[in-house]
């Protein structure tokens, strides 16, 4: 299958191969989360971004035969980590999350992690990215393949189309603040972002439309 970044509850996950690493979305539960399974080509390691519902579905995925070894929950709603308790008894992988958003989940967090601290997946790593404003604690993961392309895993704090839902104008100028200077001024246009729900984008497709989100204030 070629992939393309839509995914629908129900359907098969959807694959894609990079240098270093392999990724699987799936989306699970009534709220469309996409769960990702990322595995490290060189060792067979894993890790799980957001468990989020649909506990037997995201077990099938990780499989019997390869190591799970994290859970990283991007933030404390509750959508994010309605199997993480199930999956975590089903493959005894550690929990990371950001210590702001850790009190909210289920079980407890092995593994504290905060802005610019790296999270290992066999031999790749991801690069913590805070990201203040849709929850106090919320984490995107960041991945440079080895031929020099970036990957965002954003939870939901970045979608097509705008920053992730705000409670107040604080929150959504610090998301903002944060995205700008964190992300888009951090990173090129060619970097593939991976929402906690629906499809998948690219920051160059996003970036026109800063000013406008600034604007319109969500």
């Amino acid at each position: 299958m070629n992939y393309t970044g839509r995914t629908r509850v129900g359907e098969p996950a959807q694959r894609r191969d990079l240098p270093g690493l392999t990724i699987s979305k799936l989306a699970v539960g009534p709220m469309d989360n996409n769960a990702f399974l990322l595995r490290c080509t060189r060792t067979g390691d894993g890790l799980l971004i957001d468990a989020a519902n649909e506990a037997p579905r995201l077990l099938a995925l990780v499989g019997s035969e390869l190591p799970l070894a994290r859970v990283v929950t991007t933030h404390r709603h509750a959508d994010h980590w309605q199997a993480l308790a199930e999956v975590i008894a089903g493959t005894g992988a550690r929990t990371v999350a950001h210590p702001r958003d850790a009190e909210a989940l289920p079980v407890r967090v092995d593994e504290p992690v905060g802005h610019g601290d790296v999270v290992a997946v066999g031999a790749a790593t991801l690069t913590v990215i805070h990201l203040r404003g849709h929850t106090p604690g919320s984490i995107a993961l960041r991945y440079d393949d080895p031929a020099g392309h970036p990957h965002l895993f954003t939870g939901d704090s970045l979608f097509p189309g705008g920053p992730g839902r705000t409670t107040g104008p604080a929150d959504f100028t610090s998301l903002m603040d944060d995205l700008e200077a964190r992300v888009f001024g951090a990173l090129p246009d060619d970097t593939w972002i991976y929402p906690g729900h629906g499809n998948d984008s690219t920051l160059g497709t996003e970036r026109p439309h800063l000013a406008g989100w600034r604007a319109r204030g969500w």
